[in-house]
């Protein structure tokens, strides 16, 4: 593969400020009673949609270092073809999807909305939205640069 130019720490300001937003949209998010786990769930998600291997190796081992059930991560990408998942997170995944492909979706539809509103509080959807906003950002400044995954022991 071809060796890019490493985006991520190339506008120091700006990696700071992207670092800041996914920090202030995550404690957020926990405040607001959204779990850590759903949260690794939309990134990941996300990641997988933009083939984002980068953020894919981070958010996988921080949903398991949170206790995430490997079975479910290995399944995620057909989330609805199982039952391993409940309603919170079959509408959080759905969401990560819509909005993720926003250039074909074009909205997020009034169903899903509703649905989300039976589910989250408004702080809730506030979170699910700005995450996913956040890992579509960290994902599209990522792929280009193709990064090197780190090393970890097995």
């Amino acid at each position: 593969m071809t060796q890019r130019i490493q985006t991520m720490n190339g506008i120091p300001k700006a990696f700071k400020a992207l670092l800041a937003l996914g920090q202030e949209v995550e404690a957020s998010g926990r405040a607001a009673g959204v779990d850590q786990i759903l949260l690794e769930l939309i990134k990941i998600r996300a990641s997988q949609i933009n083939a984002c291997a980068f953020c894919l190796d981070m958010h996988t081992r921080d949903a398991i270092k949170h206790g995430e059930d490997t079975r479910r991560l290995l399944l995620l990408d057909a989330w609805r073809e199982t039952d391993l998942f409940t309603e919170e997170e079959r509408v959080a995944l759905e969401m990560t999807e819509v909005l993720t492909r926003l250039s074909d979706t074009q909205d997020l539809p009034d169903e899903l909305y509703e649905r989300a509103m039976k589910v989250f509080n408004e702080a809730q959807y506030q979170a699910v939205v700005w995450l996913i906003v956040t890992i579509n950002a960290w994902n599209r400044v990522n792929v280009p640069a193709r990064p090197k995954l780190p090393k970890h022991n097995a």
